[in-house]
């Protein structure tokens, strides 16, 4: 497909993820049809690229004439049939294997048959879910990272079936949307969680083992290492419940022991200690 034939995406999902996608591909031109299952998750998705977009006008990247134009681009619906108008699709619903393979299944079913499916799965495998469609070769992973509007990093993954067209469409589609694309091999994890989220499971260890605080933990890689934020500050930033689900992932996928979820990590999930979303993970956070 040529990327100049694509005008309209739909985003599964408002979450977090979902908001984002939907916000940078409105910001870039596109029409945008962002489905979610209740009509409060699309409010809050507005009202939060919304707020995004005064953000961007304060620092000059948007224009205070654009903001309307952008946010009428953007079409929230329920009914999942209304995304069969859409030319390139990005699911972004919730880390659950199952859940993503009925979804993808039911966009394939109802999207044109030239339309691409891409996966924002953060450590699921691409291969996998695009088995869960009848067109596997137009399915790929397009993982973003949070939050969206800000990072230019897109991880794109082919699934052993992805064509080199698909391929090669979607990295430019990246491209129109000023963020730079990372070709990445299907693999539990791709690059960025095969290399983080050990981190962040260790660092929980060592809170677990009684090496230390988790301020003191975040301390020494912030001074020692340089690192903008500590691993357990970015562990409640993302979700507590979401780095314990790739943990599984990596866990499953390898079957090696270095990637063994953390109790600790467990735990605080059980308790619904999910970090900042809840209030409350390894640090406690007022006004959630």
């Amino acid at each position: 497909m040529n990327p100049d034939s694509i005008h309209i995406v739909a985003v599964l999902g408002a979450g977090t993820m979902g908001n984002g996608i939907a916000h940078v591909f409105a910001r870039s031109g596109y029409r945008v049809i962002l489905r979610d299952t209740e009509k409060r998750f699309l409010d809050r998705a507005l009202e939060t690229i919304s707020k995004n977009l005064d953000r961007e006008i304060r620092k000059g990247a948007v224009s205070n004439a654009e903001k309307e134009p952008i946010l009428r681009r953007i079409d929230p619906v329920i009914d999942i049939d209304a995304i069969s108008a859409a030319d390139f699709l990005v699911e972004a619903v919730p880390e659950q294997i199952e859940l993503k393979r009925k979804l993808l299944g039911e966009a394939d079913r109802i999207l044109g048959p030239q339309a691409i499916i891409a996966t924002n799965t953060s450590s699921i495998s691409i291969t996998m879910l695009a088995a869960a469609t009848k067109r596997p070769d137009r399915c790929i992973g397009m993982h973003f990272m949070n939050p969206v509007p800000v990072m230019p990093l897109v991880e794109v993954i082919r699934a052993l079936q992805t064509s080199a067209g698909t391929f090669e469409t979607t990295m430019k589609v990246c491209e129109k949307l000023q963020k730079k694309p990372v070709a990445v091999t299907d693999s539990p994890g791709f690059v960025s969680n095969r290399v983080l989220m050990p981190l962040i499971n260790e660092a929980a260890f060592c809170v677990m083992e009684g090496v230390a605080a988790p301020e003191s933990v975040d301390a020494v890689m912030k001074l020692g290492m340089n690192h903008p934020m500590g691993p357990l500050e970015l562990a409640d930033f993302i979700g507590l419940d979401v780095c314990l689900d790739i943990m599984e992932v990596l866990f499953s996928g390898f079957g090696d022991s270095k990637f063994r979820p953390c109790p600790l990590l467990k735990k605080m999930v059980s308790a619904g200690w999910l970090g900042k979303k809840s209030g409350r993970g390894f640090y406690t956070y007022s006004g959630q």
